[in-house]
């Protein structure tokens, strides 16, 4: 991006900066064209959302006054780097009655910190371990 802040008005990116927004191999949106898809200089990396994008639309949402959605795009940026059975099995631990006690999401945000350096996710898998253990919602239901 150029480095100026962005603002309500830079929303939504792939219109107002499609040459700006770039994937993993550093294609623009520009440059993934139905052209460009037939003779194979598309890859699935290049339709993939980055970190990098996440942390703009974070941006855009604190601008609008939306720091909860921009505490999400956050956590979002981080979970690019985590394999998919992670996110899952994560998910499946984040809803109620599905993870045994405290100890097991704990358990889950030390993964995410230490292996995938998930620091905000690990910090929102902790903090909803709180929140369940005090109104009781690790009762295994499934």
């Amino acid at each position: 991006m150029t480095g100026k802040r962005l603002g309500v008005g830079d929303y939504p990116l792939a219109e107002t900066r499609p040459g700006e927004v770039r994937g993993a191999r550093g294609l623009s949106l520009e440059d993934i064209t139905l052209d460009a898809v037939i003779e194979g200089r598309v890859e699935m990396e290049d339709l993939r959302i980055t970190p990098e994008a996440l942390l703009q639309q974070a941006e855009i949402a604190e601008a609008a006054g939306r720091p909860a959605l921009a505490a999400n795009f956050r956590r979002a940026s981080e979970l690019t780097a985590v394999p998919q059975p992670v996110i899952m099995e994560t998910y499946e631990l984040l809803r109620p009655g599905r993870a045994r006690d405290r100890q097991t999401m704990l358990a889950a945000a030390a993964r995410l910190r230490d292996e995938f350096g998930a620091r905000r996710m690990a910090e929102f898998v902790e903090e909803a371990a709180e929140v369940y253990e005090r109104r009781g919602l690790f009762t295994f239901r499934y």
